[in-house]
Parts: C-alpha cells; sequence; structure tokens
C-alpha cells in the first residue's frame, strides 16, 4: 500500500522546506524562492522527482548543486529515494523569483 494522498502532501511540504534550505552561491536566497525548482513530484512510493534549473547553464555549481539537492531531499522524512533532473526549458527569469526572494534581493 502506498502513500495516502494526505501523507503525500505532507512529504511534499517537507522536501520544499528542504529546497529552501539550500541556497544558489551567488545570489543570497535559497533556490526555491529563486524559482529554480520547476515541479517538485512525488510517487505514493515516497520517490521524489525534482525538476530544476540553474540561473546560467554556465554557472559553476551546474555538476554539484543538482547532487546537493538529491542528497538533502533523501534527509526528508517519508522520502525513499530522490532524483533532481537539470533542465533549461523554460530557461530561468528573475520573473520566477517569489515576492519574498525579489524583497530580500531589494529588486521591488
Amino acid at each position: 500500500m502506498g502513500l495516502s494522498t494526505d501523507d503525500i502532501q505532507e512529504v511534499h511540504a517537507r522536501v520544499v522546506e528542504v529546497l529552501r534550505t539550500v541556497f544558489d552561491p551567488e545570489i543570497p536566497v535559497n533556490i526555491y524562492e529563486l524559482g529554480l525548482v520547476y515541479n517538485v513530484d512525488i510517487a505514493d512510493t515516497g520517490a521524489v522527482e525534482v525538476k530544476m534549473t540553474l540561473t546560467s547553464p554556465n554557472c559553476p555549481v551546474a555538476g554539484s548543486l543538482p547532487q546537493e539537492v538529491e542528497q538533502k531531499i533523501k534527509t526528508a522524512e517519508g522520502v525513499t529515494d530522490a532524483k533532481v533532473h537539470l533542465v533549461w526549458e523554460p530557461p530561468w527569469t528573475p520573473e520566477m523569483m517569489t515576492e519574498e526572494a525579489k524583497l530580500e534581493l531589494n529588486m521591488m
């Protein structure tokens, strides 16, 4: 028997909490508020798939940040596995940031 809808929502909330602890090394805002996380999918088995991007394909952490995100997600309660897929479509733009991130960076 897999996770219930409520359990999946709880795991999703925990994964988002974890994502908010990962920061882009060049911008002092977490990757979730920056809008770098495009999708978080939780299977009823507890496996998590994340589609995310970086601010630029030339980002110096392109090789390490997805692995860091994967490892941190695996620590969230209820997660049985995690896969992070780095995508470039749609390209990231500052408009993807949350209001909170824009305030943090004095962009409002």
